[in-house]
């Protein structure tokens, strides 16, 4: 077998995956939200050929997404907020991790990358519910912080605070932002630092034109892995708040699809996200691409 047709047989499983559980379901969810309705049971009626399809769904989703005015709006500008500050905790914690840990660690870098794949390792759900019994008044981290006198006694970390979803997507997804970083540093030549030391460039200067640069691919694609699941994340709302104060763009979702009558409004809600995302992930895209002619060079 020549090496194309071995490279191919290799990658129809893949393909394969990818037209069953991507893009069959991408045109589902599209067959859905571009649908029509049925009058007596006022559920979702699939429209499988594309010359049914009606805007009318989508026309209303974007109707409510209008800057300022429309309620999809707000909470798609609350789910910005709430994923871009958690993303800068995932940055201002797990890079130096992964910098450490790539770098520095040594002898201890083997037990330093077990802990951060262990969480992996431990269902999503079930470290979020032991959040609930930290976070709870009578919770280890109130009687960390009370006497403190941080927070007040009985605190209520759970009353739909914002403070909590926040840190809640932190530490569901920093560790997937970590590996990703590290994969890149690890790669990164040390001689480069020394080098730089020996033409007189401190150590923040280093660190902006030499370290920064070469975990670029790195520091994207930990973004790109964290923050767009973020997106559609409604398990970490709903259990560390569960109001709709602070709802999501994935809570609302969640919300419509459990509606017998809103299902098709969840699918069009779904597919602008979809759209946005995508954008999201161009430049991504576009500078692994740039990356890898550099490297074929």
């Amino acid at each position: 077998m020549s090496p194309r047709r071995y490279l191919l047989a290799l990658g129809v499983p893949g393909l394969i995956w990818v037209v069953l559980f991507v893009t069959l379901a991408l045109y589902s969810l599209l067959a859905i939200a571009l649908g029509g309705i049925d009058p007596l049971l006022l559920t979702p009626v699939p429209a499988w050929n594309p010359v049914d399809w009606s805007t009318a769904n989508v026309h209303e989703v974007a109707q409510s997404l209008q800057p300022f005015s429309g309620d999809t709006w707000i909470v798609f500008q609350r789910t910005c907020i709430y994923i871009l500050l958690a993303l800068a905790g995932c940055i201002l914690i797990g890079y130096p991790v992964a910098y450490f840990t790539a770098v520095h660690a040594g002898r201890w870098r083997g037990p330093i990358l077990a802990l951060l794949v262990l969480p992996l390792l431990v269902s999503y759900m079930l470290r979020m519910l032991a959040w609930v019994g930290l976070l709870s008044p009578q919770g280890w981290v109130n009687a960390v912080l009370v006497p403190l006198h941080v927070v007040p006694a009985n605190f209520g970390w759970l009353d739909g605070r914002a403070i909590t979803v926040v840190s809640g997507l932190m530490y569901g997804w920093i560790p997937y932002f970590i590996i990703p970083v590290y994969a890149a540093l690890a790669r990164f030549d040390t001689r480069y630092l020394e080098a730089s030391r020996d033409l007189g460039a401190g150590t923040g200067s280093t660190f902006l034109h030499v370290t920064l640069p070469m975990s670029r691919q790195g520091l994207l694609a930990g973004t790109v892995v964290v923050a767009l699941p973020m997106f559609g994340d409604f398990f970490t709302n709903g259990l560390l708040s569960g109001v709709s104060s602070t709802g999501m763009v994935g809570t609302l979702i969640n919300t419509y699809a459990e509606s017998q009558t809103n299902q098709a409004v969840a699918a069009a809600v779904a597919v602008w996200l979809t759209v946005f995302l995508g954008i999201l992930l161009l430049p991504y895209l576009r500078s692994s691409a740039r990356a890898g002619r550099e490297v074929g060079r």
